[in-house]
């Protein structure tokens, strides 16, 4: 099993590589994961800095002393992926940001869709979008990452439009028998640049709000014949891309 990950401010090291987790993450390694002597351990910044590192022991109930030699940095992936997310039900957007961090995507943008039952207002609003870059970051330590994706702040349809007129390969998740959409697993997809992906709520993209995606370039797509969840929609989409673009090879 790979080590587990921390995140730290930064690498500044004491003596001889000395360095010292606490707080919240020291805590955690101490009285949760339990850790000793001899193990290794990953320290990251969440924004693709990282060093390994060597438990040389603890200090109370949650202070980890560990071994730092030097820290590496791994590059931004490349093309790079965001899902702009319908607000769902209940847990289900944490959901997604979960699934969504374990499969690679880079980036996340909640969207305040009009056939959304959600609404993110004011201080609800606020702890909302708190729990899913809570969420993000807790999933990208637990899937061993070192770049953890960005949750943006909700952004309204006009913002999503402008946001895809800027994306190398836009496409919009959306399943309508009476709308013609191509299958996502033969688009003509980029390696670098930018892909974003939107992914409607549970009743679906208006038309209105296909026309505002349609007129900056961002087409329909399917991800199969069966109709996935808006909580696993994107993840399925993500690990499309993922694979076709050679980010997984």
């Amino acid at each position: 099993m790979t080590a587990p990950v921390f995140v730290v401010d930064g690498f500044d090291a004491g003596p001889a590589g000395r360095f010292v987790l606490d707080g919240p993450e020291g805590r955690h390694a101490v009285a949760v994961k339990r850790l000793h002597a001899g193990e290794d351990v990953v320290l990251t910044d969440g924004r693709g800095r990282w060093a390994d590192a060597v438990v040389l022991g603890t200090e109370g109930k949650d202070r980890l002393i560990v071994q730092l030699d030097a820290y590496a940095e791994e590059p931004p992936g490349s093309p790079h992926i965001t899902v702009v997310q319908a607000l769902p039900k209940g847990d289900r957007g944490e959901v997604a940001v979960e699934t969504m961090t374990e499969t690679g995507v880079d980036a996340v943008v909640p969207w305040s869709a009009s056939r959304c039952v959600t609404r993110w207002n004011g201080e609800r609003g606020a702890k909302a979008l708190a729990k899913w870059r809570s969420t993000a970051r807790e999933s990208g330590k637990q899937s061993r990452r070192v770049r953890f994706p960005e949750v943006a702040d909700a952004m309204t349809t006009k913002q999503v439009a402008a946001l895809l007129a800027t994306a190398d390969f836009a496409a919009v998740l959306h399943e309508d028998r009476d709308a013609a959409s191509a299958a996502l697993a033969s688009a003509d997809l980029p390696r670098e640049g930018s892909v974003v992906l939107v992914v409607g709520p549970e009743g679906g993209v208006s038309p209105e709000e296909l026309a505002a995606f349609a007129a900056v370039g961002a087409k329909p797509y399917r991800l199969g014949r069966s109709v996935l969840r808006t909580s696993t929609a994107g993840t399925a989409a993500v690990a499309v891309v993922m694979s076709r673009t050679g980010r997984w090879s």
